[in-house]
């Protein structure tokens, strides 16, 4: 029986949060940007929301009829730079974030869009604005792509294909499309997942400071 798949809206922006909170809360780069257990558990939902509000604002959002899973994607213009430039525009123009003034908008808010996350969310801790930066400069340019954020599926519902078909939709649409697909993998058993849906290794992995590995993955147009 297939997953029945459907858009979310700010209607479901509670339950996307919980869901990537509930997802992510072990992840071993959430574990990096917020080391101790009891400030995780109190500020990840926070950088969750953020993320939230950003991508509802900005891109997409499917989440699976049931409430278990979702996946954030952007559309990545070839001359833009995924989350870092989406996180740049809510912060300047307030979705979400920051509400500035119009002087942090043009060349100082695609510099600045890191630190007021860091701001918005959890200012004393400097990994939330690092985490930014650093996978904003490993991110592809030159080509439009579609961009996975991040796929969050429940706890208890992990390894059931929930997050498969959530991304099947988007890659055929790819496919047919002639769409690259590009997204960054946060641990070894999600790259394993995406190297089966056609995703390969994009470059030099991601060292985190002291911290785990990311992998950022590209997937050509297949068919």
């Amino acid at each position: 029986m297939g997953v029945a798949v459907r858009t979310a809206g700010a209607e479901d922006r509670e339950l996307l949060v919980r869901l990537l909170d509930q997802a992510f809360q072990d992840d071993p780069v959430s574990c990096w940007v917020f080391p101790g257990d009891e400030h995780r558990r109190m500020t990840h939902p926070m950088l969750m929301g953020a993320f939230t509000d950003i991508v509802l604002a900005e891109g997409r959002v499917d989440v699976t009829e049931d409430g278990t899973a979702c996946a954030l994607w952007l559309s990545v213009p070839g001359d833009d730079h995924g989350h870092d430039s989406a996180a740049d525009d809510s912060a300047a123009d307030g979705s979400g974030l920051d509400d500035s003034d119009d002087s942090v908008k043009g060349d100082a808010a695609e510099s600045d869009g890191p630190a007021l996350l860091r701001e918005a969310v959890d200012p004393d801790n400097e990994r939330v604005e690092l985490i930014g930066r650093l996978t904003a400069d490993i991110h592809p340019e030159g080509r439009a792509h579609a961009y996975l954020w991040m796929i969050a599926v429940a706890p208890e519902r992990q390894g059931e294909g929930l997050g498969t078909a959530l991304m099947a939709s988007v890659l055929d649409r790819c496919d047919r499309e002639g769409l690259p697909a590009y997204l960054e993998a946060s641990n070894a058993r999600s790259r394993k997942l995406y190297e089966r849906l056609g995703f390969t290794l994009a470059g030099r992995p991601l060292d985190l400071p002291d911290g785990p590995t990311m992998w950022p993955m590209w997937r050509e147009p297949q068919g």
